[in-house]
């Protein structure tokens, strides 16, 4: 059977609008949009242009407000009420089969926490952020202490020594001046460079330390940065960096659930076992609660590059400054819950476009989270008020609230393993958005098989600055490239062409079951600006309304950028894959890990032909699937048949044993260092570092054959297409 496949189901006035109008608002319109034929784009056009009207910032602050009127940390009785306050939002926005699933995972709560300078003077720290005179939520009695999730509970007297940023060299480099950590107290710092605070605190367990303290340092993100809350962006003397340092680098998700699911009754590990789980007490600080041990210590002076904004002199300390420090933490199994939503795809319900953001929040999360739920309540309407007005997506779009994202990646995670063979045949990509906004600098990041459609996307919508989002965000690239900045919070790239989006994807966020370990393509979208109160209690309403968008037409234009990218997917008549510029990404990943580097021990002739293979195959398959979209006859079974191969294509990068040493990690593009950090190639690069030849050579191999896997797999798509002719 011959036939244009429509991109919706009109069940209102616009299905009886000629199909000459809509191939006239093409051909005058914007450029072809990727996957659609003439007639499916004007559709979609239309479609897009109610769906973009619909967002407010009004209703953006609104709901912006409601999720930041309180603290709701993970498993705490106002997170749970949030959780059900958005199954209801859906339910009158007109989203359908919403249900609150239950996860029991090994969640963690402070219940108390000291820390007590002795020597060589007496200091007992505060533990506590100060409130702001201009802030009122910031004079709120529920918000908590100093606390690390996964902590362990402990007590310890012990000297302090000054670790710098509390990564690997730098304990080396204490190790040089004859300073141990063993049985002592390591403070570190956030940042200078980046790595993830559960990173720091591994590498402190690794060297014997008996804990670590991790304190925000004004240079990093407060006054030596610029004006600080209430009167700037960046960060007071009081503010606390809270989070997690679980190992969730080696295995996201619940620590005693790994790998599968932690629905009630799922068996379980013991805490012991847990790979995930710290063995080491850790506590964040405050500038201010950092300065009394800094400004005491002795030992050698600290090399220049370990000095930081406080106007003292650094020491790396190790005898003279001690402490007694108590942690009493409530670990235990609790209950976490991930609300889910859909819109049932009216032609093709069985393939998904997957949308989440996490709900959870170590304070009021202003920015993040909240930015992205306040976005994607607005989203949600928007799509809700399309369904009733007769607009359906042809594929199913899916919907998720996590919990539990600041803890480990929980809820997506065990979400994500607990419909992982279903996602393994229906999903087709998955759109994370976590912070919306913190500014006005977009960054998205798309496998690069999306990239050229996310791209493309951006030229379809108005940034607030009045021009296209694509040219507000090209500016943005170009002037980071010349202020030498590293794009992105937490997966810096250094973008060094014009593709704009960022197809080097660690992990810290919800994306990562669906990429590391069920092999769906993933899409994360980001606005981002000068930000120092980052995961503590001063990231709220007011600092949102005072300097990340007070407008809240960022949040907007979030909302419209989510739902557009989703639409676009869920309606395309052949899915916008680019193969072609995968395999040039792919090159790009060999080459930069073979760059100043002797890997005579390692042949990968065969790895960079069958690169050449691969590439030849995808430009093979774009030119085909161009021009039966250019013929407007897609004939429908070709079509699906096309579609699931293409949805294959990310399936077949997965190794089924995992990278070596984290199994549950089993991309061999794309996977994260223990510092959250991109790492392409995880496998093979981790190998060549290792010098370890034998694994590198089979990690090579691997990857070979995957993409041999691929080849064949896009060249019978290929073949599939010119054989209909």
């Amino acid at each position: 059977m011959i036939r244009v496949c429509r991109p919706f189901v009109m069940l209102t006035i616009l299905s009886a609008i000629p199909t000459i109008f809509w191939l006239s608002l093409s051909v005058q319109g914007q450029a072809s949009i990727r996957g659609f034929t003439a007639a499916s784009q004007a559709r979609e056009t239309e479609v897009e242009t109610k769906f973009k009207s619909i967002p407010s910032p009004e209703e953006e602050r609104r709901q912006h407000r409601i999720f930041t009127a309180e603290p709701h940390i993970a498993g705490s009785k106002r997170n749970n009420e949030l959780a059900r306050y958005i199954a209801d939002e859906w339910r009158k926005q007109g989203l359908e089969d919403v249900v609150i699933r239950r996860y029991d995972v090994y969640g963690t709560n402070p219940k108390r926490a000291s820390l007590e300078m002795i020597a060589p003077t007496h200091y007992r720290a505060t533990l506590r952020e100060a409130a702001l005179a201009d802030d009122p939520d910031s004079k709120k009695s529920a918000i908590s202490g100093s606390w690390f999730g996964m902590s362990v509970s402990g007590e310890v007297t012990a000297p302090v020594v000054y670790a710098h940023s509390g990564n690997p060299e730098d304990y080396e480099l204490l190790r040089k001046n004859g300073i141990t950590v063993k049985g002592k107290i390591v403070l570190v710092r956030y940042s200078n460079p980046y790595s993830y605070r559960g990173f720091k605190a591994l590498t402190a367990e690794r060297e014997g330390a008996a804990a670590i303290l991790i304190y925000s340092d004004p240079a990093e993100d407060g006054y030596k940065k610029g004006k600080v809350d209430p009167d700037g962006p960046w960060g007071p003397e009081y503010h606390i960096q809270h989070g997690a340092i679980t190992y969730d680098f080696v295995v996201p998700g619940d620590p005693l659930t790994p790998g599968w699911a932690s629905v009630p009754g799922a068996k379980r590990i013991p805490i012991e076992q847990a790979k995930s789980a710290p063995k080491i007490m850790g506590l964040p600080l405050s500038w201010h609660d950092a300065k009394p041990l800094l400004e005491n210590m002795d030992g050698p002076v600290a090399p220049p590059d370990w000095q930081g904004g406080l106007p003292i002199q650094y020491h790396l300390g190790g005898e003279r400054v001690k402490v007694h420090l108590q942690i009493e933490m409530n670990n235990h199994i609790q209950p976490y819950y991930v609300v889910e939503s859909r819109i049932r795809g009216a032609e093709l319900p069985e393939e998904w476009v997957v949308l989440g953001n996490h709900r959870d929040a170590w304070v009021f999360g202003g920015v993040d989270p909240s930015s992205g739920t306040a976005s994607m309540m607005e989203m949600t309407r928007a799509l809700g008020q399309l369904v009733k007005e007769g607009m359906r997506p042809r594929r199913t779009i899916v919907i998720c609230s996590w919990d539990g994202e600041e803890v480990g990646l929980t809820g997506s995670t065990e979400w994500g393993e607990q419909f992982a063979d279903e996602l393994r045949a229906k999903a087709v990509a998955y759109i994370n958005v976590d912070e919306a906004t913190s500014g006005p600098n977009f960054h998205g990041q798309a496998v690069a098989s999306l990239a050229p459609m996310l791209v493309e996307t951006t030229r379809s919508l108005q940034d607030p600055s009045g021009e296209s989002l694509y040219e507000a965000w090209k500016a943005t690239v170009a002037r980071e490239k010349e202020q030498g900045k590293q794009t992105g919070q937490m997966n810096d790239s250094g973008l060094v062409d014009g593709a704009l989006a960022d197809t080097r994807i660690g992990s810290g966020s919800d994306h990562t079951v669906f990429l590391n370990f069920i092999g769906v393509p993933v899409l994360g979208l980001q606005f981002d600006g000068d930000y120092g109160v980052y995961h503590s209690a001063y990231d709220d309403f007011f600092w949102m309304n005072h300097f990340g968008d007070p407008e809240y037409r960022y949040h907007t234009l979030m909302s419209q950028l989510w739902g557009v990218t989703a639409l676009r997917l869920a309606s395309a008549d052949l899915l916008p894959f680019d193969f072609a510029t995968y395999a040039e990404n792919v090159r790009q990943f060999v080459n930069e890990m073979a760059k100043g580097r002797d890997l005579g021990a390692l042949d990968l002739n065969g790895l960079r032909k069958e690169i050449d293979s691969f590439e030849e195959a995808g430009q093979r398959l774009n030119e085909s699937i161009s021009r039966m979209l250019a013929s407007g006859r897609i004939d429908a079974q070709l079509a699906e048949h096309l579609n699931h191969g293409m949805m294959q294509v990310e399936r077949n990068w997965l190794n089924p044993e995992g990278i070596p040493g984290r199994p549950w990690f089993k991309h061999i593009l794309y996977g994260a260092r223990f510092t959250y950090a991109h790492l392409e190639l995880p496998g093979l690069t981790e190998a060549v570092e290792n010098q370890d030849w034998p694994t590198a050579q089979r990690q090579a191999e691997i990857l070979r054959h995957a993409l041999e896997t691929n080849t064949k797999l896009l060249d019978a798509l290929n073949n599939s297409i010119v054989g209909a002719k």
